[in-house]
């Protein structure tokens, strides 16, 4: 088995779990055999009163033969 892994950011405007969902969700709608994320850094932007959570992930798919 061979895998490859991609970075991705999502976004939310309420939280880190949701930005972590909205990166998440993305990659399966157009990568094959996802086998697991994991979080590599988590940061807000802040802009006045509102905040906009960001999550970067790594996700790693299995390549098909």
């Amino acid at each position: 088995m061979v895998f490859k892994k991609v970075t991705l950011v999502g976004r939310s405007n309420e939280n880190f779990e949701d930005a972590t969902e909205d990166a998440i969700g993305r990659a399966e709608q157009t990568l094959n055999n996802l086998q697991w994320a994991t979080v590599v850094n988590q940061a807000m932007m802040l802009e006045g009163d509102q905040h906009e959570y960001q999550a970067e992930i790594e996700v790693a798919f299995e390549l098909e033969e």
